[in-house]
Formats: C-alpha cells, structure tokens, sequence
C-alpha cells in the first residue's frame, strides 16, 4: 500500500505495531547460507546446547533484517531511510520464538543540510512472545515537508 505522508504529519511519540512471525529453522540455514555466517551460534545445536543460551540462537543480522522488515507494510513515497543507530540485541532470538516490532516516532526535526527536508527518528523495538526486547535500534529517516500551496 503506498500512502503520502510529508515531514509536518509525523507526531512524536505516535506508535505502530506490526503483525507478528515465528522464527523457524528454516530461517537460521537460509541467512546462514545468504550471508556465510556458519557460526556455531547459529548451525551447531549440540554446541549450543553447553552454553547459557541453552540451544541455537539467530543471526543478529537476521533478526534486524526480519524485525524492520515487518515494519515494511506501507511505502511512503516521500520518505528515505537515511540509516539506523544505536542498534543493539539485549535478548537472543530461538528458533520458534515469534517477533514483532512497535515503532514509535522519537523526533522530528529540521535538516540543516536539506531545506526541503525533515528528519524523523523512529525508535524500533522488536518484542518476542514474552515481550522481551531482542532488538533496539533507532531508524532515521528523510521526510520531504509539505510542498507550499500554488
């Protein structure tokens, strides 16, 4: 779905929340096979098992990957990603755990390089099924202002 939406219609502090997905095991091979990382994290069950963690845990390149791509369920066509900060994994993710991401608008402020331009800060936090937090990051975004009346 495609929906415009310029800088003047973010409001801070206005939430969303995606749909939720479990992770399979599926999941760990193909991003183990699309990226090369073979760790023993990942692919070694008996490995793992000695650990803390108890049993395998998940790429956090995946889990970024999934977690902010669930988030991609409208496509505003004045809207960049201008990147992500501050991202971190507090929580591991299992295979059968289920995710989902609340987005919460952070900031919006001017850009001093872009006139026509206003950077929006979206605070992302990917939840599993205990509510636990498994991935924080802050996605920053170009949101072109309202263009003037004619």
């Amino acid at each position: 779905m495609q929906q415009t939406r310029y800088f003047e219609e973010y409001e801070v502090g206005a939430t969303r929340e995606t749909h939720a997905r479990t992770i399979t095991e599926t999941d760990f091979v193909i991003h183990a096979g699309h990226t090369g990382d073979f760790f023993p994290h990942h692919m070694d069950a008996e490995h793992m098992r000695t650990t803390p963690f108890g049993g395998r845990i998940a790429h956090g390149t995946m889990t970024f990957a999934i977690g902010v791509g669930l988030t991609a369920t409208v496509l505003n066509p004045v809207a960049f990603t201008y990147g992500y900060e501050r991202l971190r994994f507090p929580n591991p993710v299992k295979i059968g755990d289920t995710i989902r991401t609340v987005v919460e608008v952070k900031s919006a402020e001017d850009d001093e390089k872009r006139p026509d331009f206003g950077r929006v800060v979206e605070a992302t936090t990917v939840l599993n099924q205990r509510d636990e937090t498994v991935l924080y990051c802050e996605h920053v975004l170009l949101v072109e202002r309202r263009p003037p009346a004619t």
